[in-house]
């Protein structure tokens, strides 16, 4: 049971768990539309209605105290309760074909909840999806192939000129076999996509600013492809921390890897109800962990 005092403001914990995640008041005031003074606000309103600081400014921005990683955790299922009873009684009936594309990077991870909560919304409409590189989305999404697209932001999209409603901002990390120190070989063998992949490029700058020799040992654009090579020994790629497979497992610094900057995902979608009605999903989804991710 969610431990919330009755007449706790959702707009109050929204504007939380958007400073919490991204670290800034700013950023968190352009996603509600708000000044930066009045999220402070909300912020010192809600300190004050809980009786305890939710928030400290470090070297990095804003992070949550220890009673905010308590609330940060609740308030992202409150708020995704909230959202999904207010879109189900204010939505039209959905129907038809809505085709989604999204990079399989992080379909898995997210997309399972987000389309069982659209399906039973909207049993009578029918999504399709399709996995490809941010790259190979964009044009067609811009050609109308595509209702709503995912994608990655970096140097594809920049290049495509398209920016996109952000709706996630987290880590890049550096991904490498549980059992066979593949990270030591030198030149580091690297298991990344193609050349114009935003993941790929993050790492090859990393690695140079770092003054790491490395090596392309192997390019897909299926981070399945990736993973079993990488599960083989054969050299490390990036992922996102949650939801490794078996034999895997994160390397940080203390593995002589350099930190990598963070990862944005961004959702573009053509006018029309059904589109939008998918799109309120996704940006609930993105708001909430998985269950998958919750239960690990």
């Amino acid at each position: 049971m969610l431990n919330i005092p009755p007449g706790l403001d959702p707009d109050l914990l929204r504007s939380f768990v958007l400073v919490a995640e991204g670290g800034s008041v700013t950023r968190a005031a352009l996603r509600v539309g708000r000044t930066q003074s009045a999220v402070s606000m909300q912020m010192r309103r809600l300190e004050e209605a809980l009786g305890q600081p939710l928030l400290l400014r470090g070297s990095r921005g804003l992070s949550p105290t220890p009673h905010g990683l308590w609330l940060l955790d609740r308030a992202r299922r409150l708020l995704a309760m909230h959202d999904e009873i207010v879109a189900n009684f204010r939505a039209p009936d959905i129907t038809g074909h809505i085709r989604l594309g999204s990079p399989d990077d992080y379909a898995l991870f997210w997309l399972p909840d987000i389309l069982a909560g659209f399906a039973e919304a909207h049993p009578a409409a029918e999504v399709e999806v399709v996995c490809l590189p941010t790259e190979e989305l964009l044009p067609r999404f811009d050609r109308g192939d595509l209702d709503i697209t995912l994608f990655s932001v970096g140097y594809a999209s920049h290049h495509a000129g398209v920016e996109g409603e952000r709706i996630w901002r987290g880590p890049l990390c550096w991904v490498g076999s549980a059992t066979r120190p593949s990270h030591l070989m030198q030149p580091l063998p690297l298991v990344l996509s193609h050349g114009g992949c935003s993941w790929r490029q993050a790492a090859t700058e990393a690695l140079n600013k770092a003054g790491i020799p490395w090596r392309m040992a192997y390019s897909s654009a299926s981070q399945t492809g990736t993973h079993a090579v990488v599960l083989a020994g054969l050299g490390v790629t990036v992922g996102l921390s949650a939801s490794l497979p078996p034999g895997l497992r994160l390397l940080g610094q203390e593995d002589g890897m350099p930190a990598l900057p963070e990862l944005e995902i961004a959702l573009v979608s053509h006018p029309g109800a059904a589109a939008e009605a998918l799109a309120e999903h996704i940006r609930r989804g993105f708001r909430s962990p998985p269950a998958t991710a919750r239960a690990a």
